[in-house]
């Protein structure tokens, strides 16, 4: 159907210029940290040694809620 007017309509937004782009793809990758992804991803692997590790790590504790308890009750039937 053709607008009131006789223009065309635009489905998507004009594109910006090649440099506003081009910006935009360095602040996307500033931002997704795709630098430090690709520096992890070529550096040496973490040892797997004891030595390099020797003291205890405690593990975390998970605590379950009134509120998660009920609904896993609920949902499970225990």
């Amino acid at each position: 159907m053709t607008p009131p007017d006789g223009a065309a309509r635009l489905t998507h937004a004009p594109l910006a210029s090649t440099s506003e782009m081009a910006d935009d793809c360095r602040a996307t990758t500033r931002n997704l940290r795709l630098e430090r992804a690709a520096r992890a991803a070529v550096s040496a692997a973490p040892s797997l040694r004891y030595e390099d590790y020797p003291r205890e790590v405690a593990k975390r504790d998970i605590r379950v809620s009134e509120a998660a308890a009920r609904l896993a009750e609920a949902l499970y039937g225990k």
